[in-house]
C-alpha cells in the first residue's frame, strides 16, 4: 500500500449519480478552510466516481470527475455522500444506469477499503457502505428516513437513530445534509485541534453544536449553539487561554457590556454560568495533560488555572465518577 505524507491527508469523495450537493459541498468546505485556517495537515481532495460525468440532485452537472482509483494510500479518508431519493419519478433508462453506477461503488469498496482507511459516509452513502458489507460490527447511523434499510442492509451493525453522526473506530457515518457539516468539523477538530474547528464554524456562520455519537458535549465545543457575537467574543477568549485568571469585569471589556449584562447574557446564550464554563474548559485542559503528559497533579492544578489539587478535584467532580489519579492509574496500567 502506498505511505501517505503525514502533512497531507488524501480524502477521496466518491461521486455517485444524482449525488447530494449539500452532502458534498458542505464537508467540502470545512476541509478548504481548515487548509486556510492551519497549515500542519492539509487536506488534498479528490473527486472521484464511475464515470467522468454525474448529474448532481439539484441539476446542476458534475464533469471531469477522476476514475475509481485502484489503490489508496494508508490512513487515507474516503467519503460518500448521499443522492438524491427521486429515482422513481425517472425514466427506466435513468433508473438502470443508477444503478448500474451504485453496483460499481458498491464493487469498488468492497475491493478497496482496508484497515487504515477512514470511511466517512453522509445520509444515505450508507446504504451503498452497507451493501459492500463495510458498517458490518460498527455503530452507525443515515438519515433519518433510511434508518430501517440500513439495518435491513446491514443486519451486523448497530443502526442508532436520532443522532447527528456516529463514529465507530475507522467508520464515520452521519445522518446527512447538514449533519455532515458536523461530523466534518469534529473529524477536523480532533485532527487540527479545537480552535482551527472553531474558526471554520464561525466563519460559515454554524456554531458547533454537539458531538455525534457521545451523550457527553465536548467542553471545548459547549454553549456555542448560538449567534450573539458578544458572547461568542468571551468564549474565544477563554478557549485560547482557560487558565487565564479571568475576571467578570475583564471578560466584559471584551464582550463591551457590563459585568451583570454579560452575566444575563452568557447565561442565556451559552447555557451555563461563566464560572461554570471556565472551570469546564479547565478540566478538560487537565484531563488532556493527565493523559499527555508526566506533570503531576499539583503542577497541572496550576497550569490548568486552579488555586490547588484540592480545587481541581473538586471541579473534577463535577465531570467525571472517578477522581484524577484513577485515570492516571488506568493510562500506566494500559502503557
Amino acid at each position: 500500500m502506498i505511505k501517505a505524507d503525514p502533512s497531507i491527508l488524501e480524502v477521496w469523495v466518491v461521486l455517485p449519480e444524482r449525488v447530494l450537493l449539500l452532502d458534498i459541498a458542505g464537508p467540502m468546505e470545512v476541509l478548504r478552510r481548515a487548509n486556510v485556517e492551519q497549515s500542519a495537515l492539509q487536506f488534498n481532495v479528490h473527486y472521484v466516481g464511475s464515470s467522468a460525468r454525474a448529474m448532481s440532485s439539484v441539476g446542476i452537472p458534475l464533469a471531469d470527475i477522476e476514475p475509481l482509483p485502484s489503490t489508496i494510500p494508508r490512513g487515507a479518508m474516503i467519503i460518500v455522500p448521499g443522492s438524491a431519493d427521486n429515482i422513481a419519478f425517472a425514466d427506466d433508462v435513468t433508473q438502470a444506469a443508477v444503478r448500474q453506477d451504485e453496483r460499481a461503488i458498491v464493487d469498488w469498496l468492497r475491493a478497496c477499503i482496508r484497515p487504515g482507511h477512514r470511511l466517512m459516509t453522509i445520509c444515505s452513502g450508507a446504504l451503498l457502505a452497507a451493501r459492500a458489507g463495510l458498517l458490518d460490527g460498527y455503530s452507525c447511523t443515515t438519515h433519518h428516513a433510511e434508518c430501517g434499510e440500513l439495518a435491513v442492509l446491514a443486519p451486523r451493525a448497530k443502526v442508532l437513530d436520532n443522532r447527528l453522526f456516529v463514529i465507530d473506530g475507522e467508520r464515520y457515518t452521519s445522518a446527512g445534509v447538514t449533519a455532515g457539516l458536523d461530523l466534518m468539523l469534529n473529524v477536523v477538530s480532533s485532527l487540527t485541534g479545537h480552535a482551527c474547528a472553531l474558526a471554520i464554524a464561525r466563519h460559515l456562520v454554524l456554531y458547533l453544536r454537539r458531538e455525534g455519537a457521545d451523550p457527553q458535549i465536548s467542553p471545548w465545543l459547549a454553549g456555542r449553539n448560538h449567534l450573539h457575537p458578544a458572547v461568542h467574543r468571551v468564549q474565544d477568549a477563554i478557549i485560547a487561554n482557560p487558565a487565564e485568571n479571568w475576571t467578570l469585569r475583564d471578560l466584559a471589556k471584551i464582550a463591551n457590556t457590563s459585568s451583570r449584562h454579560l452575566s444575563r447574557l452568557f447565561n442565556e446564550h451559552a447555557g451555563v454560568s461563566i464560572t461554570t464554563y471556565i472551570n469546564a474548559l479547565r478540566v478538560a485542559l487537565a484531563h488532556q495533560l493527565l493523559t499527555g503528559s508526566r506533570l503531576g497533579l499539583e503542577r497541572i492544578a496550576e497550569r490548568t488555572g486552579f488555586a490547588s489539587s484540592r480545587q481541581l478535584r473538586r471541579a473534577w467532580r463535577r465531570s467525571y465518577d472517578t477522581p484524577p489519579v484513577a485515570l492516571r492509574g488506568s493510562q500506566r496500567q494500559g502503557g
